[in-house]
């Protein structure tokens, strides 16, 4: 399972050079994100380093559980009630209805809500720091901080499991 952690840089050659320090330990390309304040990010960061903006994927993923759990709950309880005449088959469709509409809906709340990151870290994105995020497994983390450290980013408080791992 992949680990999130979050460098702050003081500048944007510091972040490229602890991108690039990440990069060189072995950290895929796809793993590695830059946060900043959104002028910086508009002028200076690539689309492709740019973290996303809102909690959208988490949001959904965390909606179609939910929205899973209760419909199949829903869909059980049917099937208890004889005089409705929902088979097994008619309570995994509701289970089903209940995942699309709850992963729907939580998406659609997720984009107007700032990724974690962002919120947590809001005053130090405000000050003009960038942000260098890496998911990654343990191990390969542990090799980037390193180079990451030497190039003079500093190590924030965040470490969580990632979304999508």
């Amino acid at each position: 399972m992949k680990t999130r952690r979050v460098y702050a840089a003081p500048n944007l050659a510091a972040a490229q050079a602890a991108l690039a320090a990440a990069r060189d330990t072995g950290i895929d390309p796809h793993s590695l994100s830059l946060i900043a304040r959104s002028d910086i990010e508009m002028e200076s960061v690539p689309d492709e380093l740019r973290e996303a903006h809102a909690d959208t994927i988490p949001a959904a993923l965390r909606g179609a559980a939910e929205g899973g759990a209760v419909g199949l709950v829903a869909g059980l309880v049917a099937v208890a009630i004889p005089p409705l005449g929902i088979t097994l088959a008619g309570a995994g469709l509701i289970a089903a209805i209940g995942a699309l509409v709850g992963s729907w809906s939580s998406a659609l709340v997720g984009a107007s809500v700032p990724d974690p990151v962002r919120r947590r870290f809001e005053e130090t994105i405000a000050a003009g720091q960038i942000l260098l995020v890496i998911d990654a497994e343990k191990d390969a983390l542990a090799r980037a901080e390193a180079a990451v450290v030497l190039t003079g980013a500093t190590p924030l408080p965040y470490e969580a499991a990632s979304a999508l791992s």
